[in-house]
């Protein structure tokens, strides 16, 4: 269901409440941004140059698996290696961002929607990648679900090398250059869902996914 509507009718009747017109004016945006400009930064780990190794290294870190491939053209092809490799049938969900994509030439049935209770692997992209966290940035909207990735056993995601910033900070930064208007609901993804409640012992997938795999594209 696409909430964006009932989001927008909220944010009308504040600024209606508060006698402002119902879209933000250029003052308004010229102010925010100043605002931010100003702000005070804390400090931030140094990670090196390196930032698609650091990313790597980090994802590994908190338990996701990772390939890379050196296009999107070999994506597929290296979606459809993994699931043999842990015997999971070649059948995903996943967004529809990702519809123009050779699946069917690599073997694989993608189906382009919200995952159901059955489906087991879901197929996404990401808004960007944060290299200090080994994060993936998830952005919700009507063709990019939230639940392709909370909801199936396996959450697979695309990550090009070029939309891997150093830090979170930079996650935020790189949303307000591109004029993003921030959607309902941003997730940052760092590994499977994992609890600790039972016993202090670590379970992967209580809450989410129990395996995370990243295909990093290097010429993206």
């Amino acid at each position: 269901m696409d909430t964006s509507a009932a989001r927008q009718a909220i944010f009308n009747r504040i600024r209606t409440a508060q006698n402002r017109p119902a879209e933000p004016t250029q003052a308004e945006r010229d102010a925010v941004k100043d605002y931010i400009a100003q702000h005070s930064q804390g400090p931030r780990p140094a990670i090196g140059a390196d930032l698609v190794t650091h990313f790597r290294e980090q994802a590994v870190r908190m338990s996701d698996t990772v390939a890379a491939v050196p296009d999107m053209a070999a994506v597929p092809e290296a979606i459809a290696r993994y699931l043999d490799g842990i015997g999971v049938a070649r059948s995903a969900i996943a967004w529809q961002t990702l519809s123009d994509m050779n699946w069917s030439e690599a073997g694989l049935q993608v189906e382009f929607r919200r995952p159901r209770n059955e489906d087991l692997v879901g197929i996404t992209g990401v808004f960007c990648a944060v290299a200090e966290t080994g994060s993936l940035m998830l952005m919700s909207g009507p063709e990019t679900w939230s639940s392709a990735a909370l909801l199936p056993e396996t959450h697979i995601a695309i990550v090009p090398a070029s939309r891997i910033v150093a830090h979170m900070e930079d996650a935020f930064a790189l949303a307000r250059a591109e004029g993003v208007d921030m959607p309902r609901a941003i997730n940052f993804i760092s590994g499977p869902s994992r609890t600790g409640d039972i016993e202090q012992t670590i379970v992967l997938g209580a809450h989410g996914p129990y395996r995370v795999h990243v295909i990093l594209v290097r010429g993206a």
